[in-house]
């Protein structure tokens, strides 16, 4: 079973045997002509000033939160909310998102809790999961071709049923705790959100990835490339979400076993706020740095003030204003129009007529004759070559003596 179209050298064939229907147009990948990329920058300058003035509202509250062992348990906490924002914003732009990566972060972090004591090789293990499991959730996707939500929706049930095994919170087995390394692992979740989105801003890589975007029919296949990088991104979203999960079980020391969709809403909240389109195709790349950063920011700062927040709440007002951010996004960051194309003019040559024969275009008609000759000069009304039978005098010539 293929995915490309079969290439056609000529007009397409009709699609209905009913009379006087025509051929269905032909469909294109993407809208040609590259991506207004200015309306990523503005956006991600508003988040920056955003992320800013968190920074100041932290810092005025409780100033050991930016200090010491308070800013190393606040960057392992927004790494661990970054990579699953990454997760979703690649899933997001493969147009086929996956909904199954705050399960996945569950899981894995249930596994790494109860194995940790083993070494590394209990990550290798999980990653190798991970990635099998991804695997089969975009060939599901790819080979079915169904929307990616409900594919990931079915995956997330079944990693629920793994997580519900257990009924009470499991104790870290192991002694690594992630904020001795803070600083190296900001680095590293930094080097991969931009140089990701940098790659993703190039135009050629980012209609790769976004080639399962449909542009007509949804149900219509994509074709190969667009199979080859969906599953690609369902592979690296759910390890990008092991990898969350087992760094936010080592932070905390314990893990619930919960379902985890609040997980999954905050992250795909976060990826559309950070500049990427729920339709898949655009994004930013700065933006779901500085947008993790900012909601890291914020909740420390609702915990400093004593307040109460669920992860719900957040999660639902942050998808919220990513879907309008969508719009913007959609709106401001498609190829500019070009210029209108002029009207051929029809050939004077002679068309083959749907009949298979050939015609000859008639002339056109002829204006009417003038109604009367026009009027004659009446300087002589007399012919000076007529005979000289008809004449009643002297001939024009003898007018004068020879």
């Amino acid at each position: 079973m293929g995915y490309d179209e079969p290439v056609r050298s000529g007009p397409p064939e009709p699609t209905s045997d009913a009379p006087g229907a025509g051929p269905l147009p032909e469909e294109t990948h993407a809208e040609p002509g590259p991506d207004r990329f200015g309306v990523h920058i503005v956006w991600e300058t508003l988040l920056l000033l955003g992320f800013g003035a968190l920074v100041y509202l932290v810092w005025r509250e409780d100033p050991a939160v930016l200090r010491g062992s308070g800013l190393r348990g606040l960057i392992v906490e927004v790494v661990g909310l970054g990579l699953l924002a990454l997760a979703a914003g690649l899933s997001l732009r493969t147009a086929a998102v996956n909904l199954a990566i705050g399960p996945v972060a569950v899981a894995a972090g249930l596994h790494f809790a109860e194995q940790s004591d083993r070494g590394v090789l209990v990550v290798g293990a999980a990653a190798g999961v991970a990635a099998i499991g991804g695997l089969l959730l975009g060939l599901v996707v790819v080979l079915l071709h169904v929307p990616g939500w409900v594919a990931s929706l079915g995956g997330a049930a079944a990693v629920v049923v793994y997580i519900e095994q257990r009924s009470a919170p499991v104790l870290v087995q192991g002694n690594y705790d992630p904020r001795s390394t803070a600083g190296q692992l900001f680095v590293g979740f930094a080097a991969i959100a931009v140089f990701g989105g940098l790659f993703g801003a190039v135009g050629p890589i980012r209609r790769l990835v976004g080639r399962f975007r449909p542009v007509a029919d949804p149900a219509r296949r994509r074709g190969v490339a667009a199979a080859v990088a969906t599953t690609g991104g369902y592979v690296c979203s759910t390890l990008l979400a092991m990898l969350a999960g087992a760094l936010v079980a080592a932070a905390d020391g314990a893990v619930t076993p919960v379902p985890g969709l609040d997980w999954t809403v905050l992250a795909v909240g976060t990826a559309l706020l950070a500049g990427t389109s729920a339709f898949g195709l655009r994004g930013g790349v700065f933006g779901t740095l500085v947008t993790a950063g900012a909601i890291g920011l914020f909740l420390a700062y609702a915990s400093a003030r004593g307040w109460t927040v669920s992860r719900w709440a957040v999660a639902g007002a942050v998808l919220a204003a990513g879907l309008a951010v969508t719009r913007l996004v959609e709106t401001y960051g498609r190829p500019a129009p070009g210029p209108a194309a002029l009207p051929v003019p029809p050939s004077p040559t002679t068309d083959a007529t749907p009949g298979g024969g050939w015609s000859v275009p008639q002339p056109e008609p002829v204006a009417d004759w003038p109604p009367v000759m026009p009027a004659q000069p009446t300087a002589s009304t007399t012919d000076p070559w007529g005979p000289r039978r008809w004449e009643t005098g002297p001939r024009t010539w003898d007018a004068e003596d020879r």
